[in-house]
């Protein structure tokens, strides 16, 4: 399909900066036959007792380092650990950089070992495992995106606001935004309603924030990432639908770890790998029945995920809405659950 297809306008003071306060007090637009507005804390009443929400746990890590290659600065950003010392990142700027250069971060030190296209390169660390992660810790800086912005950068605030509040295993280097909106009270109330909750793992990477360069998305090659569905998530989801539940994705993340592990008749199995899968509009979906997520970019592959879930038509007209009503968008923004395009 041509790219431009999922063009449109938005105006810079649509994006969010910082998230609603508190998170579930963010604006929830229902897209089904009509458009209904809503609050995100208004969900349990929008969902059945039976269905069950779908969670990425992963979470996020400093994944940003700011250091120098000899006298010349240079950023990277980690989006996909390949050892335990290693990881592929994306640097800026990468022209110059070769295989064998030491670049030198504050506390740390890492060695380009491959290059890859596009400002992709692989670098083994100074140290491995816990040590590494300690370290990133210590003195990496949160992956905002790049539209959220920030004079000097992420702030501690950030370090807080741009994690889910059940996140657990550390890998992501973006957030499963969908999920920020959530609160204990938001999933004590979904629970007292009678709506189930399976956890999933997809280690969200920072290819998510790559623009599509190409004309047809034919052509645009999705960067893999890691994830996880463990026998009990897998058992609960397929118990659940089974008995006439739903199954609600929070994140084209869920969804896609879903869809990866789901066979044909739409039946969810345990997964350990990964996942490039790319929807766009004519994928059929298997195991997914509704799903809640923000407002995408325009000619992103997310944007193409939900025309593929909810229909190109129907999601232009929702995000005209959302434009003309405040909603705010991407990351730290607002919200919306979508019903599929029959």
């Amino acid at each position: 399909m041509r790219v431009d297809l999922f063009d449109f306008d938005l105006t810079s003071e649509l994006i969010a900066s910082r998230p609603a306060v508190p998170r579930d007090s963010a604006r929830l637009l229902s897209v089904g036959a009509g458009l209904q507005d809503h609050v995100v804390h208004d969900l349990p009443a929008l969902l059945q007792p039976g269905d069950v929400l779908v969670f990425n746990n992963t979470r996020v890590i400093p994944a940003r380092l700011f250091g120098r290659r000899g006298a010349a600065a240079i950023e990277v950003t980690l989006h996909k650990n390949v050892a335990a010392d290693r990881w592929r990142a994306f640097a800026r700027p990468a022209r110059k950089l070769r295989p064998g250069d030491r670049l030198d971060f504050d506390g740390l030190a890492a060695t380009v070992t491959d290059k890859g296209e596009g400002g992709e390169v692989e670098l083994a660390f100074d140290r491995a495992g816990p040590d590494l992660m300690a370290a990133l810790q210590q003195f990496g800086h949160v992956p905002l995106p790049p539209y959220i912005k920030r004079p000097s950068g992420a702030d501690a605030r950030d370090r807080t606001d741009y994690q889910t509040v059940y996140a657990a295993n550390e890998g992501a280097v973006a957030a499963p935004t969908a999920g920020l909106h959530f609160t204990p009270e938001l999933l004590a109330a979904l629970a007292a309603r009678g709506i189930g909750r399976a956890m999933v793992t997809l280690h969200v990477g920072a290819g998510t924030f790559l623009p599509v360069k190409v004309e047809d998305t034919r052509d645009h090659r999705m960067h893999a990432e890691v994830g996880s569905i463990d026998a009990a998530a897998a058992e609960a989801i397929n118990r659940a639908r089974a008995a006439g539940g739903r199954i609600v994705a929070v994140g084209t993340t869920s969804l896609r770890l879903l869809e990866t592990a789901a066979d044909e008749s739409g039946r969810v199995m345990p997964f350990a790998g990964e996942t490039d899968l790319f929807i766009t509009p004519g994928y059929r979906f298997k195991a997914v029945d509704r799903l809640l997520t923000n407002f995408h970019l325009p000619r992103s592959t997310l944007f193409m995920l939900v025309c593929a879930f909810a229909g190109i038509d129907r999601m232009k007209g929702a995000y005209e809405h959302a434009k003309a009503s405040g909603y705010r968008f991407y990351s730290y923004g607002d919200a919306c659950l979508l019903h599929p395009q029959k």
